[in-house]
């Protein structure tokens, strides 16, 4: 079809005057699958490839034609900065139309909520917590509002495939379409989907329509791509002098102002002169790495051009980095962790950084992503920093695991286009909590049928029982979080309503209690444990002093200082896919080197392969560090590393003498051991061909809590939920069972 002809005139218009020749390959597959059927659909597309203009040309072309009675288009984006950037490229869009735009979010005015409420039309953008809120604190409006719903759009639908974010959108989005009697297509836009079938399903779940994919191409992807090491002190990997051959790069690596941190040298000066993004996997690394950038200013007297971005600061200071990084003049770098990873435009980025390896591919993807806008190729160095091994260091600490986890990421997308599936077998019951109290909160009194009857069945919970249910309402009855009414009906307690009349009920990610931090009247952000008066906290690239801390509002109040000391936001965790863990055995284990990888990272990963060869972990996983000391290299992700480690301890570990058993997950563990590898193989291949119950890997006691309401749940089902929703125990069992014919000779 001629997708172009098909569109409204001021959608035409729109492209006349941005000077476009032609629509781009994702927009002809978006307008003819669109225009063309009344299915979900799924635009997996490279950044910057025009996905949200493919999704909203044809949306506003039908909106246009037959305007809806309600808001006819809900946009879901995981971040607010996300949503406040494509509020004004769709204000722009749709004002010749005068169809508006509405933005619902912590940051938006009341006013403008209410002239919504006022009146239904249009375009809503919001995120999963504020929607949350919109069907807790708006209940009665929900069907005025949604009754005529068309469309729902899902921008960064790869950031909601794997967590109970995810889920509670789409518990939301089905909740919000039967309160609202609506039935609307569902368009989910991502740079970086793995298993585009699997993600379909997860798109259309509880939607009774099918989901199409939309096939075309999308062009050649070129990546200009580095990957260097450093020690954080010299000697590096390759200390001999530098040939006449180096490159440039290489040689200003060797000529940094500060060879106190040579990789952080390398970033300083290689962000000089351009416009860049520089990632770190941690909000405390991300303020190290700042202050440290900013002293280097200091150090070559030169203006300080680093600017910092991550969850804890402050909304004006992320805005602030935020304006500056759209002027194309700026030549400033921005220290960011995934906060500016999803599509927030910044302009014209030159260059990205990565300090060490990301833990997923999709990560790498999206943030190499965001440069190679506007017709230049993405561009991403990696930094992989390390401390020299001590002399007595165990073999494998002699392993650079960052090196080779970047390596193995990079190469699982170019040979195979691997990124993680997403992740739909869990037993969320801290999430069924939370919808259970929203939906009671929401709706008042029920009968525990009627209750049933809503939470169950919402797709994500199809796993759960309804025993597993009572048991849960038996519970929260118990310590008050409901209570029963005369006529026996079901309301939410006194203690439940301290929980849901919060703020923060509306997430259910896991927060740590955060104290604002003040210096004069300006708010910088917000850390977790502040310490006492007189003593420094680091955020916003600065170090301050801090003059009182008020525990009752939780403020901290503070005065600019200069030093540097490390920051401190809370626990991060990394969900890496076995996947990757198996490809890092393989970029050990082959001869190949990669074109990539600079002069440091290429010597320092034929030391690795090297250390792997000579102690032949290409034969065995399990080996001899002397003694009654030995390391395990099971090459598995986190769960099904997590289900070994306590299959070890429990089931093996009384017929092994196995003690002391020590992991650095998910690369190796290291225990002490009486039995001969001989007898550890045959024992742990035959337990589990014994079968495992996953309830056996739980310690006596355990209370597994792992997400935001666990502690409201009941002990058994917290356990359950861990034993067979988190422990990966098949995935573990098959690594065993190869282990069963790993012959005594190579033993």
């Amino acid at each position: 079809m001629n997708v172009f002809a098909s569109y409204s005139p001021f959608i035409q218009d729109h492209i006349y005057k941005s000077g476009w020749k032609m629509l781009r390959a994702v927009q002809n597959a978006a307008g003819e699958t669109i225009f063309g059927s009344d299915d979900n659909v799924l635009l997996a597309a490279s950044t910057a490839s025009g996905k949200t203009e493919a999704a909203f040309f044809p949306i506003l072309t039908l909106l246009d034609e037959k305007p809806s009675a309600s808001v006819g288009v809900l946009y879901i984006a995981p971040l607010k900065a996300l949503i406040n950037d494509q509020f004004g490229r769709l204000n722009e869009l749709c004002e010749e139309a005068a169809i508006p735009v509405y933005r619902w979010h912590g940051d938006v005015p009341q006013t403008q909520k209410r002239k919504l409420l006022k009146k239904p039309e249009g375009i809503l953008q919001i995120t999963p917590e504020s929607l949350e809120s919109l069907m807790i604190n708006k209940h009665m409006e929900i069907p005025s509002l949604f009754c005529d719903l068309r469309f729902i759009v899902i921008d960064e639908i790869h950031s909601l495939l794997r967590g109970d974010r995810g889920m509670q959108t789409f518990c939301l989005i089905e909740r919000l379409c039967k309160v609202a009697g609506c039935n609307p297509r569902r368009i989910g836009l991502s740079a970086t989907i793995g298993d585009p079938e699997a993600a379909g399903a997860f798109l259309s779940a509880g939607s009774g329509r099918k989901t199409v994919i939309p096939r075309f191409d999308g062009g050649k992807e070129v990546w200009r791509l580095s990957m260097e090491h450093f020690y954080n002190t010299d000697p590096q990997a390759d200390s001999a002098d530098i040939p006449d051959e180096a490159t440039e790069d290489e040689k200003a690596t060797d000529t940094a102002p500060d060879k106190a941190d040579p990789g952080l040298a390398y970033i300083f000066e290689h962000t000089r002169g351009k416009k860049c993004l520089i990632f770190t996997n941690s909000r405390e690394e991300c303020e190290s790495v700042c202050q440290n950038l900013r002293q280097y200013c200091e150090i070559k007297r030169e203006p300080d051009r680093f600017l910092i971005h991550h969850g804890n600061l402050s909304a004006s200071y992320r805005e602030s980095a935020e304006e500056e990084m759209k002027d194309d003049s700026s030549l400033m770098s921005v220290c960011a962790t995934a906060t500016l990873e999803l599509g927030i435009d910044i302009g014209r980025l030159e260059r990205a950084f990565h300090i060490d390896a990301p833990f997923t591919v999709s990560g790498f993807l999206q943030r190499l992503g965001r440069t190679g806008r506007r017709g230049d190729p993405s561009e991403m160095h990696f930094v992989m920093r390390e401390d020299h091994p001590e002399s007595r260091a165990m073999m494998p600490e002699l392993i650079p695991w960052y090196l080779v986890q970047g390596t193995a990421l990079v190469q699982l997308y170019i040979e195979e286009r691997f990124v993680e599936p997403p992740k739909t077998d869990r037993l969320p019951f801290s999430l069924l909590y939370h919808q259970t109290m929203s939906t009671l909160a929401s709706c008042g009194e029920m009968t525990p049928a009627e209750l049933a009857s809503k939470v169950l069945p919402l797709n994500c919970f199809r796993r759960i029982t309804q025993d597993d249910f009572k048991i849960l309402l038996r519970h929260l009855i118990n310590i008050g979080h409901i209570s029963r009414t005369e006529n026996g009906g079901l309301i939410v307690g006194i203690a439940g309503e301290r929980i849901v009349n919060n703020y923060k009920f509306y997430a259910v990610f896991q927060e740590n209690i955060e104290y604002s931090v003040k210096a004069d009247s300006v708010e910088l952000g917000t850390i977790v444990k502040p310490p006492p008066a007189g003593e420094k906290i680091a955020i916003a690239g600065r170090v301050w002093a801090v003059d009182e801390v008020d525990h009752k509002k939780r403020i901290v109040y503070c005065t600019l200082v200069k030093g540097n000391i490390p920051a401190y936001f809370g626990d991060v965790a990394g969900d890496i896919h076995t996947r990757i863990l198996e490809r890092m055995r393989g970029v050990l284990n082959e001869e190949k080197s990669y074109p990539y990888l600079m002069r440091h990272a290429t010597a320092r990963l034929h030391e690795a392969r090297e250390t792997f060869k000579k102690a032949g972990m290409a034969q065995k996983p399990l080996i001899h560090l002397g003694g009654s000391m030995w390391a395990l290299f099971p090459w598995l992700g986190s769960y099904a590393f997590l289900a070994l480690e306590r299959f070890l301890k429990i089931r093996c570990g009384s017929k092994l003498g196995l003690k002391g058993l020590s992991p650095s997950r998910p690369y190796f563990m290291q225990f002490t051991m009486k039995a001969d590898p001989e007898t550890f193989y045959k024992t742990v291949s035959e337990e589990a061909a014994k079968g495992i119950d996953p309830m056996e890997l739980i310690y006596p006691k355990e209370n597994p809590v792992f997400e935001k309401y666990d502690e409201f749940v009941p002990l058994e089902l917290i356990r359950k939920g861990f034993a067979l929703g988190i422990l990966d125990i098949e995935g573990m069992k098959k690594r065993v069972s190869e282990w069963a014919e790993i012959v005594p000779s190579q033993s």
